[in-house]
């Protein structure tokens, strides 16, 4: 493991009760301490809440958790069905299977199909904001398309975004505006015990421009719910 991954490694050091000092989310001068127990330590489960309640009923095995995190969600699924876990950092990796996640595997959420077959997986989830990570409408475009790739043709799958139609979205940690309506930047990096991460560039999508790019990649957008007190949303895809 590197130093080069200072969210992913102080992760892997809360699990081991080893941080040293708090995971900082930075854009230029202001600074926000990133909440790690309540952001990836908690436990799902089909009481815990409206959100577990939600998620239970719209996955089935095999599942694929892109972008899972410590496991927290991994750790109910596998439970009910066969849950594969990916994410880019090896600290992450690790810490998944530090805390029990029997399939967890390094991988890049853009390079689904050099990954897993096709038709490998009856649902998706995609919970953390990191879809915004496409960069782009293309983008977005592009990795649902591989997503489909992956998915039986009956497959569903979950993903959540800030909404940049908002007001609170301005409010965002590194918020930049964009004229073209339901679009909008979000500009920010990580630190933590003197290492500082790569800066990482997420596209906010509204539900309408996550409709518009979901257009020939083989999936609809079913459902979208959100959170009453700030402009995130998750939304359902149904083949």
């Amino acid at each position: 493991m590197t130093d080069t991954d200072p969210f992913g490694r102080a992760i892997f050091d809360f699990q081991r009760d080893e941080l040293e000092e708090p995971l900082i989310q930075r854009d230029g001068d202001e600074a926000h301490e990133h909440p790690m127990r309540e952001n990836y330590f908690g436990e799902l489960n089909s009481t815990s809440g409206e959100r577990g309640r939600w998620l239970v009923s719209m996955l089935e095995g095999p599942l694929l958790d892109i972008g899972a995190g410590a496991g927290r969600d991994t750790l109910y699924f596998q439970e009910q069905f066969e849950t594969v876990a990916i994410e880019v950092s090896e600290h992450l990796v690790e810490t998944m299977r530090e805390r029990g996640v029997t399939d967890a595997r390094r991988a890049d959420m853009f390079e689904l199909r050099g990954t897993f077959e096709r038709d490998r997986f009856r649902s998706a989830l995609v919970y953390g904001t990191q879809l915004g990570l496409a960069g782009s409408m293309q983008g977005l475009r592009r990795f649902l398309g591989d997503l489909a790739f992956v998915t039986t043709s009956d497959a569903t799958a979950i993903v959540d975004c800030y909404d940049p139609e908002r007001e609170e979205t301005a409010d965002l940690l590194g918020y930049r505006a964009d004229p073209t309506p339901g679009l909008a930047y979000r500009v920010m990096h990580f630190e933590y015990d003197g290492a500082i991460g790569e800066t990482l560039l997420f596209r906010l999508f509204s539900p309408d421009r996550l409709r518009e790019a979901a257009v020939g990649t083989g999936w609809d957008v079913a459902e979208i719910r959100r959170s009453p007190a700030t402009p995130h949303y998750r939304a359902a895809l149904e083949k």
